[in-house]
């Protein structure tokens, strides 16, 4: 259905979050990648609270955990700065950033929703899920 109007598409999404030592399980949001097929379009905001990952991890190395969230928006961006995945559809991208994996920086289970625009999806989520 439309509201007032416009179109409203399917978009998914997957919260990022930090988790500073991976054997204790404790983690927390820090960006957000959206993903909307009818448009393709992919996206991804990230805002790293620098209190947050001291108090889980006093000896957090902040700037690598920053360098891992820059290469998440960097793959959604494509082209030279999404590295292997440049050639890759923005469908591809959202698959990959949001396959499990064992880092400092894991993307959470995948959720959707209904938008007229997506990027304004970003935008909201990072401001109710992030900051």
């Amino acid at each position: 259905m439309s509201r007032g109007g416009e179109e409203r598409d399917v978009f998914e999404y997957a919260l990022l979050r930090v988790v500073p030592r991976v054997e204790r399980g404790e983690c927390f949001n820090a960006g957000v990648v959206v993903y909307c097929r009818a448009r393709s379009f992919v996206s991804a905001r990230t805002h790293l609270d620098e209190a947050k990952l001291r108090a889980l991890d006093p000896q957090a190395d902040i700037t690598g955990v920053r360098a891992a969230l820059h290469a998440v928006e960097g793959v959604c961006r494509g082209g030279e700065y999404a590295g292997q995945a440049a050639r890759d559809d923005a469908g591809r991208r959202f698959r990959w950033l949001i396959a499990p994996r064992s880092t400092v920086v894991q993307p959470g289970p995948v959720h959707t929703g209904l938008t007229t625009d997506p990027e304004a999806e970003v935008e909201r989520l990072l401001d109710v899920l992030v900051r």
